[in-house]
């Protein structure tokens, strides 16, 4: 926080803005994951991959996906590409995604 001192007022800036967004309807989510097509989002924070590996691991013992597609982010502090989420929606039926830290 920042603040400002004159002589008779003191302004206080708050860092937290205004966001913004449209409202985006969910998508209708599978009635079962059998012979699915699994996208793999890594934002490549530290621990991300080591977390979805993981996930992946056990999500492929329970489960029977036709596929499973790893893709990574540039950066943890970009949004994804328009191309990369093209390609993901493209070649697969859902996807997964962590932080990781």
């Amino acid at each position: 926080m920042i603040s400002e001192e004159t002589s008779q007022q003191q302004a206080v800036y708050d860092p937290r803005g205004i966001a913004e967004a449209d409202l985006v309807p969910l998508s209708a989510r599978p009635k079962t994951l059998l012979n699915l097509r699994l996208a793999v989002l890594d934002n490549t924070k530290w621990n991300a991959g080591k977390l979805l590996r993981k996930t992946m691991s056990k999500l492929d013992k329970e489960f029977s996906f036709e596929s499973i597609n790893y893709y990574k982010k540039e950066s943890f502090s970009k949004v994804a590409s328009a191309a990369l989420l093209a390609e993901i929606v493209e070649h697969n039926d859902i996807a997964i995604t962590a932080i990781g830290d």
